[in-house]
């Protein structure tokens, strides 16, 4: 690959990434936990968006109890984010070779 050709794929992606940011910013996940007693909703930049929870764990004796549960769904939105970040970096690197593309090294993130 010519010196040129490889200047021209890299503004592309810097492009390609600047839109993946906005999109990011766009993104609503929602992970639940407790068979959906609890839900928290993130952005694809892990922005909290919302917390719903079911009323019936409104108990002051089991406080212990949801605050577990909101830990464990915001844990459970983070990894769907996580997913869906993968995927669009994906999108954006494919087929060029480069880190976090199929096929080429993964960073950590």
């Amino acid at each position: 690959m010519d010196f040129m050709k490889m200047m021209s794929k890299a503004k592309e992606m810097q492009a390609r990434m600047a839109t993946l940011q906005d999109e990011l910013a766009e993104i609503a996940v929602t992970g639940t936990s407790g068979a959906g007693l609890v839900a928290v909703t993130i952005s694809g930049k892990g922005e909290l968006k919302g917390v719903k929870i079911d009323p019936s764990l409104m108990n002051p004796a089991e406080t212990e109890i949801l605050e577990d549960l909101i830990v464990a769904a915001h844990r459970d939105a983070h990894v769907k984010a996580e997913a869906a970040i993968a995927e669009k970096m994906a999108d954006v690197t494919g087929g060029l070779g480069l880190p976090g593309a199929p096929g080429g090294f993964k960073l950590p993130f």
